[in-house]
């Protein structure tokens, strides 16, 4: 019997092997195995996900020496990577800490984006880069507008919550899933929440300062929701009150909240 041959597989299949194997090699390995490997690379399929590595040190100084390109920083690597896309990226993970100019490129370069994650790497680097988080924050106020497919956004709770949460009310209708960690959810935000995502599915408010009545402002007013995470929330404690209001919730994780200060 003929052995079948990678290069042959259907485009969807190395698709779905490409996804796996991670940034780095997809850039600077896979393109290099053959000239049908090279090939697919190139098909819109194999854009779809992204995920910046936690530590890119690696994989910019590959980049910059295989493709002979200045010394990449962050932003840079970024640029890259959504400039090669051809706009087809649909999944993308940055650092809760990248540049102003890197969200603005994303926003300009992934009109077809549907999930964006600024990741939270550590509770200590977040704090202490208060500045960048919230610079970061700032933009995507202002950029959140340009993704009219936007489903899922995850992000950092350092200001301008309540004015994202608008500009995805009034652009992303298709929007399910709501993440912000190390929120200090007021009743501001409780209610910008309730009255701004009404359709809400999938909630995680992770580490948050919320009060109790705010947490039952969210209970009583999300009535979609599938999927809500307040674990390590500080502030409140989960009693028989607030258990019974999210009685309706499938998955309702709460474990670790507590009284008391962050």
């Amino acid at each position: 019997m003929e052995q079948r041959k990678w290069e042959d597989l259907n485009m969807d299949c190395l698709a779905n092997v490409f996804e796996k194997v991670g940034m780095e090699s997809f850039l600077l390995d896979v393109p290099f195995v053959c000239k049908s490997w090279y090939k697919a690379t190139r098909s819109p399929l194999c854009w779809r996900t992204f995920v910046i590595p936690k530590e890119p040190d690696t994989i910019m100084s590959r980049l910059s020496n295989e493709y002979r390109l200045k010394k990449l920083d962050e932003t840079e690597l970024v640029k890259f990577v959504v400039s090669r896309s051809n706009r087809c990226i649909v999944s993308l993970v940055l650092s809760n800490n990248c540049s102003e100019e890197a969200i603005t490129y994303v926003a300009q370069g992934c009109p077809a984006l549907k999930y964006l994650e600024l990741r939270n790497d550590s509770r200590a680097n977040y704090l202490k880069s208060w500045s960048y988080s919230r610079t970061c924050s700032s933009a995507l106020m202002s950029l959140v507008c340009k993704w009219h497919d936007l489903e899922v956004i995850k992000f950092g709770g350092i200001g301008f919550i309540e004015k994202t949460l608008a500009q995805i009310s009034l652009h992303c209708k298709n929007f399910v899933g709501l993440t912000i960690f190390l929120a200090c959810i007021t009743k501001a935000e409780a209610l910008a929440i309730v009255t701004l995502l009404p359709g809400i599915k999938h909630l995680e408010l992770r580490n948050a300062i919320i009060a109790p009545e705010n947490l039952v402002m969210i209970l009583r007013g999300c009535k979609k929701l599938v999927h809500f995470d307040v674990r390590d929330g500080v502030r409140f404690r989960v009693d028989n009150e607030i258990l019974k209001l999210a009685a309706h919730i499938p998955t309702f994780k709460y474990e670790g909240s507590r009284l008391g200060t962050i």
